[in-house]
């Protein structure tokens, strides 16, 4: 798959879903679920117990009607073993100039977390397909704009507190995508096996991104 394909697969889905849990049982049933609440773009983080096996899972069970990445990546050990087991982009809450490094040598998406300009320069610098802006919650959609006003050049994505109502701002605000966590997947919901409600969720979710969109 050529970087330039799932690159314009996050940016018309327009979310990618954060699943992290306690458990990674019932993973592969959250992965359905957004799916089919129209959200293909995700990534499973390795704070998931045996994260490894559960992207394995949802690769055999969801196959191409998804884009599966790997999150809370630390390492380039734990980068390889994500891509091995399945992994199409790699994200990290901090920039990790070797995480980098071996995304861009077995020609996968890589998405470091930054904060400041200068992190954010360095990853992008440095190859990151993506530049997450992590945590978002605590400057909202402003603090984005006034990044990409000197970096409009960089593709940024906000992580952290954003919800159904503020993603379309942090889109408008020039954000190429937005990563979405316990606000699309509810632990409750997770833990209850309540897949209908987060197939729910999704689809709001979807529609908000499709409304901005179709302006």
């Amino acid at each position: 798959m050529q970087p330039s394909e799932p690159l314009s697969r996050i940016h018309s889905t327009g979310i990618v879903a954060v699943i992290r849990a306690a458990s990674g049982e019932r993973l592969v049933e959250v992965a359905e679920a957004l799916v089919a609440g129209g959200v293909e773009v995700m990534e499973v983080t390795f704070t998931v117990p045996q994260a490894h096996r559960v992207l394995e899972q949802v690769a055999s069970r969801l196959g191409n009607r998804i884009l599966l990445g790997a999150g809370t990546v630390l390492d380039t050990e734990t980068a390889r073993i994500a891509i091995l087991s399945g992994a199409e982009f790699i994200v990290s809450p901090a920039v990790n100039l070797d995480v980098i490094e071996l995304c861009r040598r077995y020609g996968k998406l890589v998405m470091p977390g930054a904060f400041t300009p200068t992190e954010v320069v360095t990853a992008w610098q440095a190859g990151a397909d993506i530049v997450k802006i992590f945590p978002s919650e605590f400057h909202g959609p402003a603090y984005l704009k006034t990044l990409k006003a000197p970096l409009p050049q960089v593709r940024m994505m906000p992580t952290g507190g954003v919800n159904v109502n503020t993603a379309k701002d942090y889109l408008a605000a020039g954000a190429f995508a937005v990563g979405v966590g316990s606000s699309l997947i509810d632990a409750k919901a997770v833990e209850a096996g309540d897949f209908a409600k987060i197939e729910s969720l999704a689809r709001q979710f979807s529609k908000s991104i499709r409304d901005y969109y179709a302006g």
